[in-house]
């Protein structure tokens, strides 16, 4: 399927599935050498990453935690400010901490997760994300971890959504305008 509709917007197909996996493997690819000596705490953010954690999971040999947040950051189509929905309750003190996200863009929410895991006294912090806009990106924190980079554009699937749907589709779709 080439294009889909979701409520009143319509979205043509961007990246595939299989793309979304290679890009995947390269990464876990990368932590598993970067942390073979160390157990990370992976902090997923909730409801996006779901689909990517979960397929990254499969792909570490490395042994690592995980635990889950959720932030909210986006209204319809337009990013927003992050605000806590669901917040940490582990103690990460001195925990090396890999953040995994759907998509970075403005870097509001990673700032606000930052934030949060520097009162927590993290040893360090580094981002795996599916997706990443460095044309959107307005912060200095480094992303360390890339999946895709993508254009400006909002879209949906793989976990990324518009108004709560189009998580599930396997393949990332790019709003249509003309």
């Amino acid at each position: 399927m080439n294009t889909i509709t979701i409520e009143d917007k319509t979205f043509i197909k961007y990246i595939s599935d299989s793309e979304i996996d290679k890009a995947i493997e390269r990464i876990a690819t990368e932590i598993n050498e970067e942390y073979k000596n160390d157990i990370p705490i992976l902090i997923i953010t909730l409801n996006g990453a779901i689909m990517f954690a979960a397929e990254l999971l499969k792909k570490l040999t490395i042994q690592c935690r995980i635990t889950c947040i959720r932030v909210a950051s986006y209204d319809g189509t337009q990013s927003s400010t992050a605000k806590n929905l669901i917040g940490l309750v582990e103690d990460l003190t001195n925990q090396r901490v890999i953040v995994v996200d759907d998509i970075v863009d403005t870097g509001n929410t990673y700032e606000h997760i930052v934030g949060m895991l520097q009162e927590e006294k993290v040893k360090d912090v580094r981002i795996a994300t599916m997706t990443f806009k460095p044309e959107a990106y307005k912060k200095s924190l480094p992303v360390h971890y890339v999946g895709i980079n993508i254009p400006t554009k909002f879209i949906v699937g793989h976990g990324l959504d518009y108004n709560g749907l189009g998580r599930n589709l396997p393949d990332i779709y790019q709003l249509y305008t003309e």
